[in-house]
This record gives C-alpha cells, structure tokens and sequence, in this order.
C-alpha cells in the first residue's frame, strides 16, 4: 500500500529549495554583479543613456544600437574561452554556481517524491537532501567569493577603472545580482537545516496514527 504524505514543514522545506535554486539561478545569469554608474553615447542626434555592468557569466556594455545596451554572455565558447575574456577565477566561479545549481535543483526534485517515498535505501531522503543542500551552500560560497578575485582583470578594469583590484570595485558599485546570489546562498543553508524538522514531521505519531488507520492521504500542519 502507498502513503502520500504532506505536512506543513515539509512543504515549507521544499518551497524554501525552490526559492533558494531559483535566486541563484537569477543571480548566475544576471549580469547585475558589477554596475557602472549611467554613461551617455551619441547615435546620430540622440543622447542614450546606458548603464555597463558584468556578472559571471554575462555583461551588458555599450549599445551598438539605439534601443539600448547590448548583453551577452561573456563566455560564447564556454570555458574555453580566453582568459582574457573570461578570467580564469570567473571560470572557476561558473563551475562552482553551476554545480551547486545542480544539486539544488535535485534536491527540489527529492522534495516532491519525498511525498510518496521518505526513504531510499533505507536513507532518509530529508537526511540525503540536507546534506546535499550543505553542500551546494558550500559550493555558492566559493563561487560567489571567487568572482570578486577576478575584478582585477583587464575586462573588469576598463569597466570600474584602473584602480579596480581583487575585492575593490574601483568606479563601479555592487549590484542586483551579487545580492541575489548571497540570498540563495543563505536560503540554501537554511533549507538543510529544515530537513531535519520536515524529516521529523513525516514520521511523527500523528503521521503513524493515521496509516494505523488506514489512510493513504495524509496532510498535516
């Protein structure tokens, strides 16, 4: 016989999963990291007004169009690009944030079936998915701590300025997609530790009175 088993704790754990891979995903694709104050280009007889600015994987710069800036990812061949493109410590970021993605994003996968199947091979799944969380929280951590070593390159300087060094924005000022990545990092550490309360949830008394009952459905606060 199968149970589907939902309790208030395990559906805040498993949105707060969501919450934390979706963040993280924005932030990584956002090229909101390092932001240039407002800049002006002439195109013809009218002014444009445009904002530069670079994240880890793509950057918005000086409009060739009138409608606006042009963003792209940075990276057009991946990892192989050169260096000089894509730092080498930016590489190194986009591993860690992209393997990080991963796990979280099977996590949030865990989440779901967690609500039929609490166990696999007789391993909780709340115990895997927490650990797992840590884990890609660890891996946010230095991807997000190695973008700032590469704002001493020559990309990054003809964007803030010359004194723009590791840790030093030189002109430029952090933006949107720096604060998103700290948030998802936060949020995935603070959805490990609420695998353990999810976990408590789906195997408390109440959750075992009511199969003894013979109830298939089971939902909870």
């Amino acid at each position: 016989m199968w149970y589907l088993i939902v309790t208030a704790r395990s559906i805040i754990w498993m949105l707060i999963s969501l919450l934390a891979t979706l963040l993280m995903l924005g932030a990584f694709m956002s090229p909101l990291w390092l932001v240039r104050g407002q800049q002006e280009i002439l195109f013809g007889n009218e002014t444009i007004t445009y904002t530069a600015s670079v994240g880890v994987y793509t950057k918005c710069s000086k409009p060739i169009k009138i409608e606006g800036p042009a963003c792209t990812a940075i990276a057009v061949r991946g990892l192989a690009t050169d260096s000089n493109v894509f730092p080498g410590v930016w590489k190194a970021s986009t591993v860690f944030l992209v393997s990080g993605l991963i796990i979280m994003s099977a996590t949030v996968f865990m989440g779901l079936v967690s609500c039929r199947i609490q166990s696999f091979f007789k391993k909780s799944i709340f115990t895997m998915s927490g650990a797992a969380q840590a884990l890609a929280g660890i891996c946010f951590i230095l991807g997000v701590m190695l973008h700032p070593m590469g704002w001493g390159a020559v990309r990054v300087q003809k964007l803030c300025g010359r004194d723009a060094s590791p840790f030093y924005p030189g002109d430029c000022s952090l933006g949107t997609g720096l604060g998103l990545a700290v948030a998802g990092t936060l949020l995935a550490f603070v959805s490990a530790c609420l695998s353990v309360p999810a976990e408590n949830s789906t195997s408390s008394d109440k959750v075992q009175d009511q199969i003894y009952e013979g109830q298939t459905l089971i939902c909870l606060l």
